[in-house]
């Protein structure tokens, strides 16, 4: 509950801080001129994940109230460079002050994808919880929209200002998290990274990047196209609440789909959705069908998003939760900036920008379903997925052999044997009796 205060409140100054620019970041601008910038700060966004994923992540992880206090400096950031922002909203400081509120965004949702695991009772509530807060940013960004722009109307100071306030708020909430929550208290064991690298997981991590992907290049495709064909910012506000209203319906639908669908049918459906969704609207074309484009790759980014955790939970049930869903959102949110990169740089017609969506989306949906019926068929992955990943999944389903009943049924609680160790003797399989018979002493350590 703290955490979903906590949340909701950054949510809606986000929320104001998007309402306060608009008109003002890309639209009194050349737009030339405003593709320099956006790509320079674009970059500028890649150095913190660069840093925080190897780094600094994983010291934070070991460290008590490290993710708590992650949560605490984007707070705290956003609310000192949301009221600097007030007085330069016409200005060419705008723009390292929106990027800079961009980047502590995103540091903001790799903090709480850790300390998601670590507020629930059981593994069990992991995905409802993450349902909740997708349904409580929906909801909320929605509602603090409104006051936001009624205060636009007046002067956009005063819906900056407004934003610098909820992240006050938030900052004075986020106190209240607990202080002596540590997300992983060792470093990363063999166990979790082989389970962690495993054959579901690697693709469906592939498949979540692509989906979040998309959605950056979506957003400032959109952006741009609107600027360039000097389409009112009404219409980009409208595409923004679409998508905003899409990633609602996903985050509580999701659960529902799960009672029918499996996770990775789930994956699939949603790859599918939004590559045909992008053909359609390449094809019929305009700023409605951008919008509705919006509405479906936002439900399914999080529909998605919902699914993977699952496969997660379930796949690697050894994993520190914090730890491992942190990496994850990190490499999410490398891959989202350097898909928004591309529409930045390079001009691209709308229509057709519409379409590199379900050329992204095909992609990423052959690719899962190509490896998905790889693995099918030949247990192993694909040798363009193999390297120290399939050295590592080779050592585990090795381990789950050695720790095998002769007829096949894998005993359950089984301890699972040191990988440095030599593997004790497996009984003789040939024998059909539901008993053993004593291992005897253990054989001297071979080549294999």
């Amino acid at each position: 509950m703290r955490l979903s205060r906590v949340h909701a409140l950054l949510v809606a100054g986000d929320a104001a801080v998007a309402v306060a620019l608009a008109g003002s970041l890309f639209f009194d601008v050349d737009a030339t001129e405003a593709r320099g910038k956006v790509a320079l700060y674009l970059l500028l966004t890649l150095a913190p994940f660069s840093i925080v994923a190897p780094l600094i992540g994983p010291a934070i992880d070991r460290m008590a109230g490290g993710r708590r206090l992650m949560v605490l400096l984007s707070a705290a950031g956003r609310a000192v460079l949301a009221l600097v922002a007030v007085g330069h909203l016409d200005s060419l400081l705008l723009y390292p002050l929106a990027f800079l509120l961009l980047v502590l965004a995103k540091a903001y949702a790799v903090a709480k994808s850790a300390l998601v695991p670590t507020v629930v009772r059981s593994d069990a509530e992991l995905v409802e919880a993450n349902s909740k807060l997708g349904v409580i940013a929906g909801v909320v960004g929605v509602a603090a929209a409104v006051p936001a722009l009624l205060l636009k109307f007046a002067a956009a100071e005063l819906a900056m200002a407004f934003a610098g306030l909820l992240f006050c708020a938030g900052v004075a909430t986020a106190l209240r998290l607990p202080r002596r929550v540590v997300v992983a208290a060792e470093p990363t064991p063999a166990a979790e990274r082989a389970e962690l690298r495993s054959l579901g997981i690697v693709l469906a991590a592939s498949a979540m990047a692509f989906l979040r992907a998309t959605v950056g290049f979506l957003f400032f495709h959109v952006a741009f196209w609107f600027r360039g064909d000097d389409i009112s910012v009404l219409w980009f506000g409208l595409a923004a609440v679409f998508s905003a209203f899409g990633s609602l319906a996903g985050n509580a639908t999701a659960p529902l789909l799960r009672q029918s669908l499996s996770e990775e049918r789930i994956l699939v459906s949603v790859l599918g959705l939004t590559a045909v969704a992008g053909l359609l609207a390449g094809l019929v074309g305009g700023t409605m069908t951008a919008a509705l484009l919006a509405c479906t790759v936002g439900y399914s980014a999080a529909a998605g998003r919902l699914a993977f955790d699952a496969i997660v939970q379930r796949d690697a049930p050894d994993a520190n939760r914090g730890r491992a869903f942190a990496r994850f959102e990190t490499k999410f949110q490398l891959a989202w900036v350097a898909a928004a990169f591309v529409p930045v740089v390079v001009p691209i017609p709308g229509d057709l920008g519409l379409l590199a969506v379900s050329v992204l989306s095909a992609i990423a949906l052959g690719s899962y379903l190509f490896g998905a019926n790889y693995l099918r068929r030949t247990g192993r992955l694909p040798p363009s997925l193999k390297g120290r990943a399939w050295r590592e999944v080779q050592r585990r389903r090795q381990m789950v052999r050695e720790r095998t009943d002769p007829g096949g049924v894998r005993r359950t609680g089984a301890a699972l044997p040191d990988p440095a160790l030599p593997s004790p003797r497996v009984a003789d399989r040939a024998d059909p009796s539901p008993r053993r018979s004593p291992p005897g002493p253990l054989p001297p350590p071979t080549a294999s």
